[in-house]
């Protein structure tokens, strides 16, 4: 609760949302270290769907770099932002594409997006 007289968080709230955020932060990174990772490595689902969206294998090479390097920067102290503003408009492309070439229920994009905005919003450099 913000304080009537300042405005301001108590320190204790402050804390606790650092806390949860780190948590969310280690499980956006985790889920997009897999995904990434599967991409780069070649999984024949991955390299189906990146068939199948029809600009080349480059693209799913490209968007496991991002999908990597955004879950990296999750993991760094100042780099969150970054990282979460990366990942977020990676699961916009990702959403379009589901919508628009891939079919199928774009639910799982849409939670991370969601998930990675929310970090990117509240890490955001003040």
């Amino acid at each position: 609760m913000a304080s009537a007289a300042t405005g301001k968080i108590p320190a204790q709230s402050g804390k606790g949302l650092n806390i949860v955020l780190w948590g969310l932060q280690i499980l956006a990174a985790l889920a997009f270290l897999a995904a990434g990772g599967s991409k780069l490595a070649g999984a024949p689902p991955m390299v189906a769907a990146f068939a199948k969206i029809g600009v080349g294998q480059w693209f799913r090479y490209l968007t496991g770099l991002l999908e990597v390097a955004g879950a990296i920067a999750l993991l760094i102290p100042g780099y969150a932002f970054y990282g979460g503003s990366l990942l977020a408009t990676v699961m916009v492309g990702a959403i379009i594409t589901h919508l628009s070439i891939l079919g199928g229920s774009p639910a799982a994009p849409i939670v991370l997006l969601l998930l990675t905005g929310a970090i990117a919003y509240l890490r955001r450099p003040r």
